[in-house]
Protein backbone atom coordinates (compact mmCIF):
# COMPACT_ATOMS: atom_id res chain seq x y z
CA UNK A 1 0.00 0.00 0.00
CA UNK A 2 1.05 3.47 -0.68
CA UNK A 3 2.62 5.72 1.56
CA UNK A 4 -0.10 8.22 3.21
CA UNK A 5 0.41 11.73 2.56
CA UNK A 6 -0.45 14.39 5.54
CA UNK A 7 -1.39 17.29 4.15
CA UNK A 8 -0.03 20.46 5.02
CA UNK A 9 -3.78 21.74 6.48
CA UNK A 10 -3.61 18.34 8.38
CA UNK A 11 -0.75 19.04 10.70
CA UNK A 12 -1.54 21.94 13.77
CA UNK A 13 0.10 25.12 13.38
CA UNK A 14 1.27 27.00 16.95
CA UNK A 15 -1.66 28.55 18.44
CA UNK A 16 -1.37 31.59 20.74
CA UNK A 17 -4.00 31.07 23.34
CA UNK A 18 -2.19 27.55 23.90
CA UNK A 19 1.35 29.38 23.86
CA UNK A 20 0.19 31.86 26.55
CA UNK A 21 -1.73 28.86 28.64
CA UNK A 22 1.69 26.93 28.53
CA UNK A 23 3.73 29.77 29.95
CA UNK A 24 1.36 30.37 32.60
CA UNK A 25 1.67 26.35 33.59
CA UNK A 26 -1.44 25.22 32.10
CA UNK A 27 -2.23 21.83 30.31
CA UNK A 28 -4.22 22.83 26.67
CA UNK A 29 -1.35 22.77 24.63
CA UNK A 30 0.50 20.80 21.63
CA UNK A 31 4.01 19.95 20.88
CA UNK A 32 4.04 22.72 18.45
CA UNK A 33 2.84 25.21 20.81
CA UNK A 34 5.75 24.19 23.28
CA UNK A 35 7.91 24.38 20.96
CA UNK A 36 7.69 27.67 20.19
CA UNK A 37 6.94 28.92 23.87
CA UNK A 38 10.56 26.91 24.87
CA UNK A 39 12.15 28.77 21.95
CA UNK A 40 10.91 32.38 23.48
CA UNK A 41 12.36 31.19 27.23
CA UNK A 42 15.35 30.51 25.29
CA UNK A 43 15.47 33.87 23.93
CA UNK A 44 14.46 35.06 27.23
CA UNK A 45 13.11 34.08 30.32
CA UNK A 46 11.00 37.11 30.63
CA UNK A 47 8.96 35.55 28.50
CA UNK A 48 6.92 33.71 31.64
CA UNK A 49 6.91 36.74 33.90
CA UNK A 50 5.29 39.10 30.98
CA UNK A 51 2.55 35.93 30.40
CA UNK A 52 2.35 35.76 34.80
CA UNK A 53 2.37 39.73 34.59
CA UNK A 54 -0.03 40.11 31.93
CA UNK A 55 -2.59 38.10 34.09
CA UNK A 56 -2.23 39.40 37.62
CA UNK A 57 -2.80 42.99 36.01
CA UNK A 58 -6.18 41.55 34.34
CA UNK A 59 -7.47 40.59 37.47
CA UNK A 60 -6.37 43.84 39.55
CA UNK A 61 -7.84 45.67 36.50
CA UNK A 62 -11.86 43.50 36.38
CA UNK A 63 -11.36 43.99 40.36
CA UNK A 64 -11.00 47.71 39.74
CA UNK A 65 -14.05 48.13 37.47
CA UNK A 66 -16.16 45.95 39.41
CA UNK A 67 -15.73 48.19 42.25
CA UNK A 68 -16.32 51.38 40.30
CA UNK A 69 -20.18 49.40 39.30
CA UNK A 70 -19.03 48.14 36.16
CA UNK A 71 -21.60 44.80 35.43
CA UNK A 72 -20.63 44.34 31.61
CA UNK A 73 -17.69 43.02 30.47
CA UNK A 74 -16.44 42.30 26.80
CA UNK A 75 -13.47 40.27 26.71
CA UNK A 76 -12.37 40.79 22.98
CA UNK A 77 -9.27 38.06 22.53
CA UNK A 78 -10.33 36.15 25.02
CA UNK A 79 -7.91 33.01 24.63
CA UNK A 80 -8.41 29.49 26.36
CA UNK A 81 -10.09 29.72 30.14
CA UNK A 82 -7.58 29.33 32.56
CA UNK A 83 -6.88 30.37 35.62
CA UNK A 84 -8.75 33.27 37.84
CA UNK A 85 -11.12 33.83 34.35
CA UNK A 86 -13.05 37.57 34.50
CA UNK A 87 -16.42 35.79 35.05
CA UNK A 88 -14.88 34.66 38.36
CA UNK A 89 -13.19 37.59 39.25
CA UNK A 90 -16.12 40.28 38.53
CA UNK A 91 -18.72 37.70 40.06
CA UNK A 92 -16.63 37.92 42.82
CA UNK A 93 -17.20 41.06 43.78
CA UNK A 94 -20.23 41.53 41.95
CA UNK A 95 -22.38 38.33 41.30
CA UNK A 96 -24.50 40.03 39.16
CA UNK A 97 -22.38 40.54 36.58
CA UNK A 98 -22.52 39.45 32.89
CA UNK A 99 -19.25 38.62 31.25
CA UNK A 100 -18.83 37.75 27.03
CA UNK A 101 -15.66 36.53 25.90
CA UNK A 102 -15.19 36.51 22.50
CA UNK A 103 -12.29 34.86 20.22
CA UNK A 104 -11.67 33.75 16.25
CA UNK A 105 -10.33 30.62 17.21
CA UNK A 106 -12.84 27.57 17.02
CA UNK A 107 -10.90 25.60 19.40
CA UNK A 108 -10.90 28.18 21.98
CA UNK A 109 -14.63 28.45 21.52
CA UNK A 110 -15.58 25.19 21.91
CA UNK A 111 -13.39 24.37 25.13
CA UNK A 112 -14.94 27.58 26.73
CA UNK A 113 -18.35 26.59 25.47
CA UNK A 114 -17.88 23.52 27.05
CA UNK A 115 -17.10 25.15 30.40
CA UNK A 116 -19.62 27.57 30.34
CA UNK A 117 -22.47 24.96 30.03
CA UNK A 118 -24.58 26.07 33.04
CA UNK A 119 -23.50 30.23 33.18
CA UNK A 120 -26.14 32.05 32.88
CA UNK A 121 -24.52 35.31 33.11
CA UNK A 122 -21.39 34.09 31.34
CA UNK A 123 -21.08 33.22 27.47
CA UNK A 124 -18.32 32.78 24.91
CA UNK A 125 -18.89 33.66 21.38
CA UNK A 126 -16.84 33.38 17.79
CA UNK A 127 -15.80 36.67 16.55
CA UNK A 128 -13.04 38.56 14.78
CA UNK A 129 -11.37 41.61 16.54
CA UNK A 130 -11.01 42.55 12.70
CA UNK A 131 -14.60 42.98 12.21
CA UNK A 132 -15.96 44.88 15.27
CA UNK A 133 -19.72 44.83 13.29
CA UNK A 134 -19.43 41.15 13.59
CA UNK A 135 -18.70 41.08 17.59
CA UNK A 136 -21.94 44.20 17.75
CA UNK A 137 -23.97 41.42 15.38
CA UNK A 138 -23.28 38.65 17.97
CA UNK A 139 -26.72 36.87 19.88
CA UNK A 140 -24.54 36.33 22.92
CA UNK A 141 -23.92 40.33 22.71
CA UNK A 142 -28.30 41.03 22.68
CA UNK A 143 -28.52 38.31 25.16
CA UNK A 144 -25.91 39.74 27.72
CA UNK A 145 -25.08 43.16 27.31
CA UNK A 146 -26.99 46.64 27.31
CA UNK A 147 -24.92 48.73 25.30
CA UNK A 148 -26.66 51.93 26.32
CA UNK A 149 -25.35 51.08 29.76
CA UNK A 150 -21.80 51.40 30.96
CA UNK A 151 -19.53 48.37 29.38
CA UNK A 152 -15.76 47.35 30.28
CA UNK A 153 -14.51 46.72 27.23
CA UNK A 154 -10.85 44.20 27.55
CA UNK A 155 -8.15 43.88 24.92
CA UNK A 156 -6.03 42.17 26.78
CA UNK A 157 -2.93 40.61 25.00
CA UNK A 158 -4.73 40.28 21.56
CA UNK A 159 -3.63 43.86 19.51
CA UNK A 160 -0.01 43.06 18.97
CA UNK A 161 -1.07 40.14 16.65
CA UNK A 162 -2.80 42.63 14.51
CA UNK A 163 -0.21 43.85 12.05
CA UNK A 164 -0.24 48.20 11.22
CA UNK A 165 -1.35 47.03 7.69
CA UNK A 166 -4.65 45.93 9.04
CA UNK A 167 -5.38 49.09 10.82
CA UNK A 168 -5.98 47.82 14.78
CA UNK A 169 -6.20 51.47 15.40
CA UNK A 170 -9.69 51.87 13.50
CA UNK A 171 -10.66 48.72 14.87
CA UNK A 172 -10.51 50.08 18.37
CA UNK A 173 -12.10 53.47 17.64
CA UNK A 174 -15.41 51.77 16.28
CA UNK A 175 -15.41 49.46 19.49
CA UNK A 176 -14.66 52.81 21.55
CA UNK A 177 -17.46 54.50 19.82
CA UNK A 178 -20.18 52.14 20.18
CA UNK A 179 -19.42 52.32 24.16
CA UNK A 180 -21.91 54.26 26.40
CA UNK A 181 -21.03 57.02 28.85
CA UNK A 182 -19.37 55.75 31.83
CA UNK A 183 -17.64 52.39 29.69
CA UNK A 184 -13.88 51.63 29.92
CA UNK A 185 -11.42 50.03 28.22
CA UNK A 186 -8.73 47.95 29.85
CA UNK A 187 -5.45 46.93 27.63
CA UNK A 188 -2.11 45.42 27.75
CA UNK A 189 0.24 45.43 24.93
CA UNK A 190 3.69 43.47 24.19
CA UNK A 191 6.37 46.49 23.63
CA UNK A 192 9.64 46.05 21.96
CA UNK A 193 11.09 48.95 24.63
CA UNK A 194 12.19 46.55 27.07
CA UNK A 195 14.08 43.87 24.77
CA UNK A 196 17.29 44.38 23.40
CA UNK A 197 17.43 44.53 19.02
CA UNK A 198 18.92 40.39 19.39
CA UNK A 199 15.89 39.53 21.03
CA UNK A 200 13.19 41.52 18.98
CA UNK A 201 14.26 40.00 15.92
CA UNK A 202 15.04 36.75 17.19
CA UNK A 203 11.45 36.60 18.87
CA UNK A 204 9.85 38.03 15.55
CA UNK A 205 11.32 35.07 13.77
CA UNK A 206 10.06 32.94 16.34
CA UNK A 207 6.67 34.23 16.19
CA UNK A 208 6.63 33.74 12.76
CA UNK A 209 6.05 30.30 12.92
CA UNK A 210 2.93 30.63 14.56
CA UNK A 211 0.36 33.51 14.83
CA UNK A 212 3.34 36.28 14.14
CA UNK A 213 3.24 39.28 16.50
CA UNK A 214 3.55 43.59 15.72
CA UNK A 215 5.49 44.08 19.26
CA UNK A 216 4.85 48.24 19.77
CA UNK A 217 6.87 51.02 21.32
CA UNK A 218 4.91 52.53 23.98
CA UNK A 219 4.22 55.48 22.07
CA UNK A 220 2.46 53.51 19.42
CA UNK A 221 0.45 51.87 22.15
CA UNK A 222 -0.82 54.92 23.58
CA UNK A 223 -2.46 56.07 20.79
CA UNK A 224 -5.17 53.29 21.11
CA UNK A 225 -5.85 54.84 24.19
CA UNK A 226 -7.18 57.90 22.13
CA UNK A 227 -10.76 59.19 23.37
CA UNK A 228 -10.01 57.92 27.40
CA UNK A 229 -9.43 59.07 30.48
CA UNK A 230 -6.35 57.14 31.78
CA UNK A 231 -7.42 55.86 35.45
CA UNK A 232 -4.21 56.41 37.61
CA UNK A 233 -0.88 55.18 37.29
CA UNK A 234 -1.65 55.81 33.26
CA UNK A 235 0.17 53.47 30.55
CA UNK A 236 2.79 51.37 32.19
CA UNK A 237 4.19 47.99 32.53
CA UNK A 238 1.24 45.66 33.44
CA UNK A 239 3.60 44.95 36.67
CA UNK A 240 3.46 48.48 37.91
CA UNK A 241 0.12 49.14 37.03
CA UNK A 242 -1.72 49.42 40.94
CA UNK A 243 0.48 46.69 42.32
CA UNK A 244 -0.90 44.27 45.61
CA UNK A 245 1.94 42.02 46.05
CA UNK A 246 5.83 41.77 45.22
CA UNK A 247 6.91 43.51 42.28
CA UNK A 248 8.89 41.08 39.91
CA UNK A 249 13.23 41.58 40.01
CA UNK A 250 14.52 43.62 37.04
CA UNK A 251 15.84 40.60 35.59
CA UNK A 252 11.50 39.71 34.82
CA UNK A 253 10.32 42.59 33.69
CA UNK A 254 7.58 41.63 31.77
CA UNK A 255 7.59 43.15 27.95
CA UNK A 256 4.35 44.42 28.47
CA UNK A 257 2.45 48.00 29.13
CA UNK A 258 -1.41 48.19 30.40
CA UNK A 259 -3.37 50.71 30.91
CA UNK A 260 -7.05 51.46 31.85
CA UNK A 261 -9.17 54.14 30.80
CA UNK A 262 -12.66 55.56 30.82
CA UNK A 263 -14.66 56.96 27.60
CA UNK A 264 -14.27 60.47 27.46
CA UNK A 265 -17.16 62.82 26.75
CA UNK A 266 -16.64 66.22 27.20
CA UNK A 267 -14.80 65.93 30.72
CA UNK A 268 -12.98 63.72 33.09
CA UNK A 269 -12.73 60.41 34.63
CA UNK A 270 -15.52 60.51 37.29
CA UNK A 271 -14.03 60.44 40.73
CA UNK A 272 -15.31 57.02 41.48
CA UNK A 273 -14.80 55.20 44.69
CA UNK A 274 -11.66 52.39 44.12
CA UNK A 275 -13.46 50.03 46.65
Amino acid sequence: MADQQISPESVPKPNQARIYDYLLGGHNSLPVDREVADALLALTPIARATAVENRRFLGRAVRLLAARGIRQFLDVGAGLPTQENVHQIAQQAAPDARVLYVDNDPTVIAEGQALLTNEDQVAMAEADLRQPASIFALPEVHRLLDFRQPIALLLIGVLYFISEDEDPYSMVTQLRDALAPGSYLAISHATRDTLTPEQLAEGTRIYSRGPGATLRTRVQIERFLDGFDLVDPGLVLVSDWRPDGRLPSSADTPAMFGAVGQVRYGGKVSAASDG
